[in-house]
């Protein structure tokens, strides 16, 4: 279904991402994990990647706005998005997927995720605190630098209100950051995962991005033993 909004806000999540916040129309509903089509209303430029992109809602359904995060690259979309003032004009069509929390509370969830593949994960992992889920969720999120990630002082804050979430951000290039970090480092494998979880083999694995990041996680897993009917991926391209 088709809906029209406009831009209320933008900030700056990481460095190279921005979230945007939208009006949310009225009747307008999702699940957390759904995505949409956006289409910006005359922009005032056009490219040939068109003007039409596909976003993970990265707001909880409870919220009064929509939000989405990208990375930003230099295209007539994101430039647009980039310069807008409040009041832009977007229309959207949606919602769209089923890349959403499984039911089965008594399963852990295992969110193996990099970069901005972490959008449709925002709006479970707010989801799943504010309505108070007995599933157990456990995040790792691999990023070259503390500056690259977004949303991890959301995520650090969720980890610490929600106790059944468990969040585990790991960075590959320290060695280019001046920040101090204490936490895990290095690429996700299944060392890593072995340290933070006893019950992995009962586990829901759920991994998003691009195609590269998610056909190494469903190997590792793969490899590891786990089925591939407890593995779920959403795969991210042209972003």
């Amino acid at each position: 279904m088709k809906y029209t909004t406009e831009l209320i806000s933008k900030e700056t999540v990481a460095e190279g991402t921005m979230a945007f916040h939208m009006k949310k129309p009225e009747g307008f509903t999702f699940m957390p994990g759904q995505n949409c089509d956006f289409t910006i209303i005359d922009p005032p430029e056009t490219d040939g990647e068109g003007n039409i992109r596909t976003f993970s809602i990265t707001s909880a359904p409870s919220e009064s706005e929509i939000a989405i995060a990208t990375r930003m690259r230099d295209t007539a979309f994101k430039r647009t998005l980039k310069n807008a003032e409040a009041g832009l004009k977007i229309e959207f069509d949606g919602p769209m997927g089923s890349f959403t929390l499984h039911e089965k509370a008594s399963r852990p969830a295992v969110i193996l995720v990099g970069g901005i593949g972490i959008t449709p994960f925002m709006s479970i992992v707010k989801d799943a605190a504010e309505r108070s889920l007995p599933h157990k969720i456990y995040m790792f999120y691999s990023n070259h630098r503390p500056e690259d990630t977004a949303f991890l002082a959301v995520l650090q804050d969720l980890a610490k209100k929600n106790p059944n979430f468990t969040f585990i951000p790991t960075m590959t290039d320290m060695e280019k950051s001046p920040q101090q970090w204490e936490g895990e480092r290095g690429y996700i494998d299944m060392a890593m995962i072995d340290r933070h979880i006893s019950d992995k083999n009962d586990a829901i694995y759920y991994t998003a991005g691009p195609q590269t990041m998610v056909g190494a996680m469903r190997k590792m897993l793969n490899d590891a033993g786990i089925s591939n009917d407890d593995i779920r991926t959403e795969e991210f391209s042209g972003y």
